[in-house]
């Protein structure tokens, strides 16, 4: 009876909840990756209070320093950016491989304009509702990081004693995820930034800053990275016939921003994460979004990471049971 009126209240909760879940989730997530913080500051002597409320700090500046910069940067470069696009043909011809095509620069712009102004619209009108969820996003990591260990508990005593030590072994699981996604990604992001705005001020890109974040950006993005941006580059310089300049910035693009800070941050802080094929890890990001959106580039690969764990878990067990004829 009790575990029917469990069922029937998440249900119920879910419903009503609904427009919140993801805003849930991403600060339960942040809680997990933020705890280490919170912990350092309590060992050196600070309150559990002033902890939590730094802890948490420092978490809503990180969320900050990764949205602040994309808009400041397309805010700075907004009137070079009108201005080539005034300045582009009606129509580009593309020859690959003795093959032309015709690309109507036209007709994608003035999609790309409808799409921008909609978004714009979208977002005013959503600011309001925005505001809400980050004020609920606060102050439930700190909510969380106030009394973690009280939480600890209750999720244990709901797990029979046998079975503790599998929930921890998932909790391990999710925080080793979490780092992955967090720290690992957010580090090699920000290397992918300094090196990418490095290499296009050198080559004399007047929207350097812009390319960089953009190419810090699709850093979170598996397997194609900030690779697009470089081909992307070197695609506009064969559209203006400028072949020499599209060989340097892919040689130099592929080699500096797309394999050298993978080369220099993740294997001083692979230890942090966890032990998941990059395929799975795809697999999980580009499924999370499809199917969840936004919250997805978190929820895909820690779902993934979970179903991994219980294989893991699942084949341990039937090793230890003996197989019979019977």
């Amino acid at each position: 009876m009790l575990l029917g009126l469990f069922a029937v209240t998440a249900v119920a909760t879910t419903v009503v909840l609904a427009e919140v879940i993801g805003t849930v989730f991403f600060a339960i997530t942040v809680a997990y990756v933020i705890y280490p913080v919170r912990q350092w500051l309590v060992d050196h002597g600070r309150g559990r209070r002033v902890a939590a409320a730094v802890a948490t700090l420092a978490a809503f500046l990180a969320g900050l320093a990764a949205v602040v910069p994309i808009g400041a940067a397309l805010y700075v470069r907004r009137r070079e950016f009108l201005s080539f696009v005034r300045d582009l043909p009606p129509e580009l011809t593309v020859s690959v491989f003795g093959f032309e095509y015709v690309v109507s620069v036209t007709e994608n712009v003035a999609q790309v304009q409808s799409v921008m102004t909609s978004l714009a619209v979208d977002t005013a009108a959503a600011a309001p509702v925005l505001a809400l969820k980050a004020t609920l996003f606060v102050f439930l990591v700190y909510g969380l990081l106030l009394r973690p260990h009280d939480i600890r508990v209750a999720v244990l005593e709901l797990v029979p004693v046998t079975y503790r030590d599998v929930t921890l072994d998932f909790h391990e699981r999710v925080r080793s995820t979490l780092n992955a996604i967090y720290v690992l990604q957010a580090a090699t992001a920000f290397a992918t930034f300094l090196i990418a705005y490095v290499v296009f001020a050198a080559l004399g890109y007047d929207s350097a800053l812009v390319l960089a974040v953009l190419a810090g950006v699709l850093q979170f993005v598996p397997v194609i990275g900030p690779s697009v941006v470089v081909l992307g580059l070197a695609a506009y310089h064969l559209v203006l016939g400028d072949t020499g300049a599209a060989i340097i910035v892919t040689a130099l693009g592929l080699v500096l921003i797309g394999f050298l800070p993978d080369a220099i941050v993740r294997p001083r802080l692979a230890s942090m994460t966890a032990d998941m094929p990059v395929s799975l890890y795809f697999i999980g990001f580009i499924g999370g979004v499809l199917t969840v959106g936004v919250v997805g580039f978190i929820a895909g690969p820690l779902v993934v990471a979970l179903f991994v764990e219980a294989a893991q878990q699942l084949t341990e067990e039937v090793d230890t049971k003996p197989v019979t004829d019977d």
